[in-house]
């Protein structure tokens, strides 16, 4: 690799655009690259081989590398970052960019391109690239001057990261890559003072709205991810109970007496539906109040709705806000607590009833689960012995299936980004490589997956990745034989399952093929000592896959509420159709 030179030189440099490219990524918040070398940007990859600061990985699958990244950007301050080749790279990416775009979660995406010096159509790869990704990214550039390479790249990194997070392209033609070009300086990143403060005036009108509520509510989303004190200060303040989305669900401590949990609507759990019953003024902070977590839009919010959000396009959008305010969530709420300490704001009650009233209805919930026993694995005595045998800070990712809604209603987080899942784009296939992304980013913690036998079938072989970096990652795999949270919902309206029962796999010969090691967990008498081996043994830098006989017969809350909200939404006539048929073939077989 050539010489980096970073002084200010009065003569013109050049660089191959290769080498500018990985100047550029290093002096960005990038501790590794994920991605396939291709020949559209095996010179990128050979100048990373020489990085004193950037490792690239290679993985099994480019889906994997995109999942990778966006547990590296969720668990920390880092930025997920992918080098890979046109096409077919990116399309394969495309679910887990998707899944970051949607989601606010920052990605840099770094492609090749194909040569632009040939007058020659029909090139391997070629494809338009730019409309491809315009759509699942905030901004897509394409590099045409070795010159706009640095400030791009530097550009790009400013636009993902700022204002509602999201993933950024920046295409790279192979012959600029390879051949070196003409530069005028070499520069260093500068960093930027982006907070984005709240409107005074607004804050003095939410806490004049919150002066006149006599029963506020807290509904927390993914965007309050970084500000988990001001928010607590706030529910005690208030004396209000504090609900939060799926991807939120880590934001707000759960063992806090005003945690109810996931949503308020009739598909959370019956202490977050008590709570929020009489709530007659809601403080929404980072959230757009999307389908899951409103329960399919069936949650009940006040007329007087406080949203705090940092993009300004999701106001209105499903609920109309009283006061909206565009701001970072953390600032926000600090403005907001220091004009109640101004106007010396006191509650309307100690809270005592209410603290109550969300422990006994837990705990009520947690008794109902507790008493539901067959020959599998019960899941509320599986989480309960995760929660016992894992550190406060440990990491737990989750995909998307019915395990995940039995996580979000079962499984306590302690601290903030200790839970991360797919939530808008709703990808299958998430968790393990996203598992591996939050361990590179965290070496210290631990982290587990919770993966459902359907989602897990996605994306298993990145284990190969995962055994190769010496990932010490327990990957706890849900198996029931279906894709249960589907087949749940088949139930009911069909009488029958269509496409939801899994072909049969051998679960440790996936372990023995990926270099994993193999545990089971077959009823719930092995749950507590299951765990503890797993964990016992991916200390020694070894990923480990247990299979978890689970018992998916009891319905969670959400799916339960789910199902009679939406049948509750047809009309009279199409609600007798979906009845009568579902009747019908249950007398009939």
């Amino acid at each position: 690799m050539e010489q980096k030179d970073h002084s200010s030189e009065s003569e013109t440099i050049k660089k191959t655009g290769a080498w500018l490219t990985v100047y550029a990524l290093e002096q960005l918040p990038i501790t590794h690259t994920f991605g396939i070398p291709g020949v559209h940007n095996t010179e990128i990859y050979d100048e990373l081989n020489n990085s004193n600061k950037i490792k690239p990985i290679l993985v099994t699958h480019e889906l994997g590398a995109a999942f990778i990244a966006d547990g590296i950007s969720r668990t920390s301050d880092s930025i997920g970052t992918l080098v890979v080749v046109p096409a077919a790279g990116v399309t394969h990416a495309m679910s887990g960019i998707g899944e970051a775009y949607l989601d606010g979660i920052p990605m840099l995406i770094i492609s090749g391109g194909v040569r632009r010096d040939r007058d020659f159509s029909y090139q391997l790869h070629q494809m338009d690239q730019q409309k491809l990704m315009a759509a699942i990214t905030k901004k897509t550039y394409l590099i045409e001057r070795h010159s706009d390479i640095i400030s791009t790249i530097f550009e790009a990194y400013d636009v993902a990261t700022t204002g509602e997070p999201g993933p950024v392209h920046v295409e790279i033609p192979a012959d600029i890559q390879l051949f070196r070009g003409e530069i005028s300086e070499l520069p260093t990143y500068q960093t930027h003072d982006i907070r984005i403060l709240p409107d005074r005036e607004l804050i003095k009108e939410a806490a004049q709205l919150l002066l006149e509520a006599k029963s506020p509510g807290i509904f927390l989303g993914w965007g309050a991810r970084d500000c988990s004190g001001f928010s607590t200060q706030l529910a005690e303040l208030l004396m209000a109970p504090v609900s939060t989305t799926l991807q939120g669900l880590s934001v707000f401590p759960a063992n806090h007496p005003l945690h109810v949990g996931m949503g308020f609507s009739k598909s959370a759990i019956p202490a977050a539906e008590k709570a929020f019953r009489n709530c007659d003024c809601l403080i929404a902070v980072g959230t757009r109040f999307g389908e899951i977590p409103t329960g399919s839009f069936a949650a009940k919010v006040p007329d007087k709705l406080i949203h705090i959000d940092i993009n300004p396009n999701v106001f209105n959008k499903n609920y109309p806000a009283t006061i909206s305010i565009m701001a970072d969530a953390g600032e926000a709420l600090r403005s907001l607590l220091q004009e109640l300490d101004r106007i010396a704001f006191q509650a309307k009650t100690d809270g005592k009833n209410l603290r109550t009233t969300i422990q006994e209805e837990k705990q009520k919930y947690y008794d109902e689960w507790n008493k539901h026993r067959t020959d599998r694995v019960n899941p509320y005595l599986f989480f309960k012995g995760l929660r016992e045998n894992l550190r406060d800070d440990a990491i737990t990712v989750v995909d998307d299936g019915n395990h995940t809604f039995l996580a979000a209603e079962l499984f306590p987080n302690l601290q903030s980004r200790s839970f991360i899942c797919p939530t808008n784009f709703n990808s299958m296939g998430y968790a393990v490589p996203a598992a591996m992304g939050a361990q590179i980013a965290n070496p210290k913690k631990q982290v587990v997956g919770v993966v459902g036998d359907g989602a897990f079938l996605m994306t298993c072989m990145e284990i190969i990745t995962a055994s190769t970096l010496k990932l010490g990652i327990v990957f706890f795999v849900f198996n029931d034989g279906e894709l249960a949270q589907i087949a749940q919902g088949q139930e009911a309206p069909y009488n029958r399952k269509t496409c939801t029962i899994l072909g049969q796999y051998d679960l440790e010969a996936v372990a023995k093929a990926t270099g994993a090691e193999y545990l089971e967990i077959e009823s719930n008498l092995t749950i507590t000592s299951g765990i503890s081996k797993a964990l016992k043994a991916a200390k020694k830098g070894k990923p480990v896959i247990v299979d978890v006989k689970i018992d998916y017969s009891k319905q969670t809350r959400f799916t339960r509420g789910l199902m009679k909200t939406t049948l509750k939404k047809f009309s009279i006539k199409e609600k007798a159709r979906f009845i009568g048929r579902s009747w019908l073939r249950k007398v009939t077989g």
